[in-house]
């Protein structure tokens, strides 16, 4: 399952894994929402509440994306947050691994600040 992020000026392909709670999420794209940013991480609010799976981790890398079920928001994974140890990014909490960024997950450095992202298949 595709899906292509749309950042500002940025566009990114990114692949969904075929987990239930993926497909719950692509199954209600395309989204629209205000971006929020921590650290090295965007993440967002979408209508869906879903459970935490069994992919659900604190352990993440850069280019990951997570539905946050404590959240109830989608999580894109850059660099490191501000409870990080080192380069490698760490959640809050648990994210369930929805899926991952195909192309250069570094380019998303360059919209930080920016307050809108489209999510949408791709």
């Amino acid at each position: 399952m595709k899906v292509r992020i749309k950042i500002g000026s940025l566009t990114l392909l990114a692949r969904f894994f075929d987990t239930e709670c993926a497909k719950e999420i692509y199954e209600i794209l395309p989204l629209v929402a205000p971006l929020n940013e921590w650290g090295d991480e965007f993440y967002f609010q979408i209508p869906k509440i879903l459970p935490p799976d069994e992919t659900a981790t604190e352990d993440v890398n850069v280019g990951d994306i997570g539905y946050w079920p404590e959240g109830h928001a989608i999580a894109i994974f850059f660099g490191p947050t501000p409870i990080s140890e080192g380069d490698k990014p760490r959640p809050i909490s648990r994210v369930n691994i929805i899926g991952r960024i195909i192309d250069d997950p570094n380019h998303l450095k360059m919209v930080k600040g920016s307050k809108e992202i489209i999510l949408e298949k791709a």
